[in-house]
């Protein structure tokens, strides 16, 4: 439970205790006033938190485009955070979202908004709704319209889909429901032992003035926004650019990997926050930057670095970002004044002509329709490798034995995107997005660039210069919002194109896809600071593929002969010593009947007082939820729990089962008492 902000009483009286008569009156004046000008401020802030979770057996996880890794439990439950602050000078607003996905897609977006405008009306638009992604790479999949981002999940999974709108709708309504006078400041710190460059063979190739920048090739900054309302603190977003992917492709249980344990240490661990209470609590965001090629795994291999696990890994990677949030947190701070605004507009990526201003050479080039290259088949060797048969770094002259991969590629496409060696047309195909959303977000002096992609450090440099100047802002007011809106793959460097490693092979409009968006944003900008409108241009297309589906659904549970549902098939010890493990089996229904979102398919109960109390749930650190498939029909649940404090428990499963006429029926399952000591 989370303590109740002070009342002026309370500080008055607790100001007179501290000193003297006179001292006490002066100071609690002091304080009042202050509560005064807290009280008028110019803005309302609000934050909100709700469960994304979806499918958490037989739904394909998104990240690795692994086919056969589907999902079989939970290790930690997903989340929506979400921010809502409004110029109450002028009633502008901005929801900012950061969710533990994958990617935010445009089917969401649009989903989202459909939603918010059938409650709201046109208080929240694609103006100034900012949906990002922390990029873990351990969730279910299924929630584009965009084939090539459903294959290895076999097509469109509706109930993920709807398991992600939903948790983003509420997380927003709850946000905007507490709005209250409030302040936001902004904090910095540096982080240099979380992430690495996994291309620094690209890298290297940008001029020697933008790898200055980064003397150790990664991008260490940490930026942090303190929200508080009326003195008090109730929330945080915390920017620091490095992929989610220390829990590696050979996982199965949901997890919001290095980033989510960074928001549950901070909210769970350090404010006490407990997610099936009613009550609001601090919120902490982690979200990505331009993480297009920083890589968690210290040692450039998969689940390697700092340890040779890759779930202590996301564990350590989560406390480092944490700490050093909190840093910026409890730091120097600069106070966030002037005026909120954004602007978003869609652009066609396939078709921009770049004026030579924002080329390398000072020439005028073109764009090209999305094509995802060889590169991109051999995926990314230190966090998830792809095609083993096929290296990074194939151009168009080499690798002819390759050829038999290849969909046709028009001529002068190959062309356009060379020296990408062309695997497959995904934008002509409608696979993968050509028209895309861009959006500059204004926070007083603090600018957000939302990028519907994966920007490496270079690209996002370039990119915040160029808005940088626009605006006529410092360098450090300006952050790239990276996995914004859609998703359209990475976002690389003119120069670090050329080499074609996975980020290369990975940019989809070609080499001159940052100097497109150089051009694009600048636009944006230069409109944001002359406080003119910008027409939002024609929303994209639903491809005919967009709800294809080859998964099956569930058709109906049954106990094994002479089991019934929830009852205990392996059951915990009598008793056990602190720190050790406790496993308990029960017979089960499939998770896809009702996904218990904001809810929990497992209870850590101890005995508190002769009344059973919750200790834990499947959102917690300490516990597994494991979903296994044992016949036709039937099923176990394998609930585990790591003994952290003495006492008594048990151990309680939640499940559902579908008959064969379709209904669905709730049940329990409990453990025997068992002690701790």
């Amino acid at each position: 439970m989370r303590r109740r902000p002070r009342t002026l009483a309370a500080l008055l009286a607790l100001a007179l205790a501290a000193t003297g008569a006179t001292a006490g009156v002066n100071q609690a004046q002091a304080e009042i006033d202050r509560q005064a000008q807290v009280d008028a401020t110019q803005y309302l802030v609000g934050r909100g938190i709700s469960d994304v979770t979806g499918p958490a057996a037989e739904n394909g996880m998104m990240g690795y485009s692994k086919f056969g890794q589907n999902t079989t439990g939970i290790h930690q439950r997903l989340r929506s955070r979400a921010f809502v602050t409004v110029d109450q000078s002028t009633g502008r607003r901005v929801a900012y979202v950061n969710a533990d996905l994958g990617m935010i897609f445009q089917a969401q977006r649009d989903a989202v908004l459909a939603k918010l405008q059938a409650r709201y009306g046109d208080l929240y638009t694609e103006r100034n709704l900012l949906l990002s992604a922390t990029h873990t790479h351990s969730g279910p999949g299924g929630q584009s319209h965009n084939l090539a981002y459903n294959l290895s999940i076999l097509g469109f999974q509706k109930q993920a889909f709807d398991a992600t709108v939903d948790g983003i709708v509420e997380s927003i309504a709850e946000a905007h429901q507490n709005l209250a006078p409030g302040t936001i400041s902004l904090g910095r710190s540096t982080l240099t032992n979380a992430s690495v460059n996994r291309s620094r063979v690209a890298f290297e190739q940008n001029p020697a003035a933008d790898q200055a920048a980064f003397p150790q090739a990664i991008d260490p900054a940490v930026t942090v926004l303190r929200f508080q309302q009326g003195g008090s603190d109730i929330g945080a977003i915390s920017w620091f650019a490095t992929h989610a992917t220390s829990i590696t492709n050979e996982n199965t249980l949901i997890s919001p990997d290095n980033k989510g344990y960074a928001a549950y240490r901070w909210e769970h661990d350090e404010k006490g926050v407990r997610y099936l209470d009613e009550s609001q609590g601090f919120v902490a965001a982690f979200p990505n930057t331009n993480a297009g090629d920083m890589s968690p795994n210290l040692n450039l291999k998969p689940g390697s670095g700092p340890t040779e696990d890759p779930v202590t890994n996301s564990r350590i990677l989560g406390e480092r970002q944490q700490t050093a949030a909190e840093e910026a947190y409890n730091g120097p701070r600069a106070t966030i004044t002037g005026s909120i605004d954004a602007r978003m507009r869609f652009v066609d990526m396939s078709a921009v002509q770049v004026d030579g201003r924002y080329t390398p050479d000072g020439q005028p080039h073109r764009t090209c329709p999305g094509v995802v290259g060889v590169s991109t088949l051999a995926g990314s060797v230190e966090d998830g490798p792809g095609i083993a048969i096929i290296p990074e770094g194939v151009t168009n002259p080499f690798f002819e034995l390759l050829k038999p991969f290849k969909v046709d590629v028009p001529p002068w496409l190959i062309s356009c995107q060379s020296p990408k060696l062309a695997a497959v047309p995904t934008g002509l195909l409608q696979a993968t997005p050509d028209v895309v959303p861009i959006q500059l977000v204004k926070l007083g002096q603090f600018h957000l660039v939302a990028v519907p992609g994966e920007v490496t450090i270079v690209a996002g440099l370039r990119l915040r210069r160029t808005v940088a100047a626009e605006l006529g802002v410092p360098l450090e007011n300006v952050l790239i919002q990276g996995y914004a809106n859609a998703y359209s793959q990475y976002v690389t460097t003119p120069e670090e194109y050329q080499l074609q490693q996975y980020e290369g092979g990975s940019t989809l409009f070609g080499k001159y896809t940052l100097p497109a968006y150089q051009q694009e944003f600048a636009g944006l900008a230069r409109a944001l600071k002359a406080g003119t409108p910008v027409a939002a241009g024609t929303h994209p297309p639903k491809p005919a593929t967009a709800e294809l589906n080859l998964q099956t659904g569930v058709v109906f549970d049954s106990p094994p002969p002479f089991k019934k549902f929830g009852q205990v098939l392996a059951d915990a010890a009598p008793s056990y010593q602190l720190g050790a493990t406790v496993s308990v089996s029960f017979v089960t229904g499939h998770p896809k009947n009702n996904l218990r979102r904001n809810g929990t398919f497992l209870e850590v109960q101890q005995l508190v007082s002769g009344q059973w109390q919750r200790v834990a749930d499947d959102g917690d650190w300490t516990t597994t939820y494991r979903w296994e498939r044992t016949g036709i029909a039937d099923s176990k649940a394998t609930v585990t729990w790591k003994a952290t404090a003495t006492g008594t428990y048990r151990i309680v499963h939640h499940g559902d089962a579908k008959a064969l006429n379709g209904t669905i029926t709730p049940f329990t399952g409990t453990s025997r008492t068992f002690t701790v000591a």
